[in-house]
């Protein structure tokens, strides 16, 4: 089970409260590792008024301005393919995803 902490908005367009928990699609071959498109892939799919929130329709690459933290490491820049922490995967941590602030 995957734990998802949406920002306020989002919650509001997916219409739910507190963490999202998402069971992931297994696969008959050996394990593939959980990664953030895994993830993404899933939370979209089950929320569809998300899409294009948190990525980009076309080019799937996650919005300038939207990060993604988990484990208090901050994931926003690691390649959508590489395996997630293993607290996230086996549920201890959740993956956190923010709406980001700029300007001064």
């Amino acid at each position: 089970m995957i734990r998802i902490v949406l920002p306020a908005h989002l919650k509001t367009l997916a219409r739910v409260t507190g963490e999202v928990q998402l069971e992931l699609p297994t696969t008959d071959g050996p394990a593939s590792p959980v990664t953030q498109r895994a993830v993404l892939d899933a939370l979209e799919a089950r929320y569809p008024t998300l899409l294009g929130t948190i990525r980009d329709r076309q080019s799937g690459k996650r919005r300038p301005f939207v990060r993604f933290y988990a484990c208090e490491e901050d994931l926003s820049n690691e390649s959508p393919d590489a395996p997630l922490p293993e607290a996230v995967v086996a549920g201890q941590e959740p993956l956190i995803i923010l709406g980001a602030m700029a300007g001064g």
